[in-house]
């Protein structure tokens, strides 16, 4: 498959990936585990944290322009390397958390390939837009690609 270009073309792949109501079940719990360690790393570690997570927007911000040339991996493990020197136990174990669950999800339930292996930044965005969907009730049943008025077809190589 030739490479995504846009972050917006991506989604429609992502929530094609993701297509068991059971495997967005479990990415919801992991991003929520996840979501759990970033404001715990607030609350323990008021002095470092939040300019580290600022420095991993920043990072995050570049790496997704970066994405749609080649998977940004480098610029994805300086962002969890920033936030886990400010908080050395709570991030690793919300990044373990939330990568244990979405895989679970991914080889034992949707029997596909991560999408976090060829695109790992905008994985990591479209699970946060992927849980907002299901903070707000949306996309716990179903194929997802319907109940939000999307389609997916694979880009055609170029010529």
């Amino acid at each position: 498959m030739p490479r995504i270009e846009s972050l917006s073309d991506f989604w429609p792949y992502y929530l094609s990936e993701h297509r068991s109501p059971a495997s967005r079940a479990l990415h919801f719990a992991g991003t929520t585990w996840f979501f759990s360690a970033v404001g715990a790393s607030f609350v323990l570690n008021p002095v470092f944290f939040p300019p580290a997570f600022l420095g991993m927007v920043g990072i995050g911000a570049v790496a997704a322009r970066m994405e749609r040339k080649k998977a940004a991996v480098v610029p994805l493990l300086a962002m969890v390397g920033l936030t886990t020197a400010a908080s050395p136990v709570l991030i690793p174990a919300g990044v373990i958390g939330a990568y244990a669950c979405a895989w679970v999800g991914h080889f034992r339930i949707e029997h596909n390939r991560p999408a976090t292996f060829q695109y790992p930044v905008w994985s990591f965005l479209c699970d946060f837009r992927m849980w907002g969907h299901m903070a707000r009730g949306k996309l716990w049943r179903g194929d997802p690609l319907e109940q939000l008025g999307l389609s997916w077809s694979e880009p055609e190589a170029a010529a």
